[in-house]
């Protein structure tokens, strides 16, 4: 699976972005996708994740509410809806494919730059 960020980009405070991540490869309706970030000189950390099937999905505490995970299948595309933006949500976005949301992840894309600030 080869997986493919956009979407990110500068927005004001309060603000709204939508992430997409494009997978190609046979094995994507059978993927957990996950949504991470890394913020200057911090961790890279959990955002978000969504099952195979689309019926589980998972929200670190801090953007609970505000960011909601969906999958196209269609498409082969999933979407991170980032609502309510704070400065704190600056960072790289990376999303990445494995087999459930709460095991290791073995395919990763380059990462999308999201910049939250007036």
């Amino acid at each position: 699976v080869q997986l493919v960020e956009s979407g990110g980009g500068l927005v004001q405070p309060g603000g709204s972005l939508r992430l997409s991540c494009a997978a190609s490869g046979s094995t994507f309706d059978d993927d957990a996708i996950a949504w991470f970030r890394r913020a200057p000189g911090k961790e890279r950390e959990g955002v978000s994740c969504i099952s195979a099937s689309g019926s589980y999905t998972y929200y670190r505490d801090s953007v609970e509410g505000r960011f909601t995970i969906s999958r196209d299948s269609a498409k082969n595309t999933v979407y991170l809806q980032m609502d309510s933006l704070k400065p704190e949500d600056t960072a790289v976005y990376y999303c990445a494919a494995g087999s459930l949301c709460t095991l290791g992840y073995d395919h990763w894309g380059q990462g999308t730059q999201v910049t939250v600030s007036s």
